[in-house]
């Protein structure tokens, strides 16, 4: 005799860190070419009051939907239409496929641009 397989799962609950999120976000963001690295996420002394903070990413989840803000720093030597779109992208691909939670928006801020040591450029 064959046994039957069957596709049953075992009763229970799955839940997602929020850092879990923010890491997701923050890894894939900086594997995409151009991206030079995270900024601080803007608003002073209140941002360190917010839930789902953290490293240049906000992120808010309202149910199964995600909505993340990513602060970046880009090199300067890309298209930052080009290099945002992709972040975009790839993050909103890597939250799906990772957590399996729908991505509402993924919006990229970019706060500065680096420059190689001794050109002039950035926030001085």
């Amino acid at each position: 005799m064959s046994e039957k397989q069957t596709d049953e799962r075992a009763p229970g609950t799955t839940t997602i860190a929020p850092g879990v999120l923010l890491t997701i976000a923050r890894l894939t963001a900086l594997a995409v070419p151009g991206v030079a690295g995270m900024a601080p996420i803007p608003g002073g002394v209140n941002r360190l009051f917010r839930r789902g903070t953290g490293d240049g990413v906000r992120i808010e989840v309202e149910g199964v939907r995600v909505s993340a803000d990513l602060y970046l720093t880009l090199n300067h030597d890309v298209s930052v239409k080009e290099v945002s779109r992709q972040v975009q992208q790839e993050v909103a691909r890597a939250i799906e496929d990772m957590v399996g939670m729908q991505v509402q928006r993924v919006d990229v801020h970019i706060e500065d641009i680096a420059f190689p040591d001794g050109e002039q450029g950035g926030r001085g």
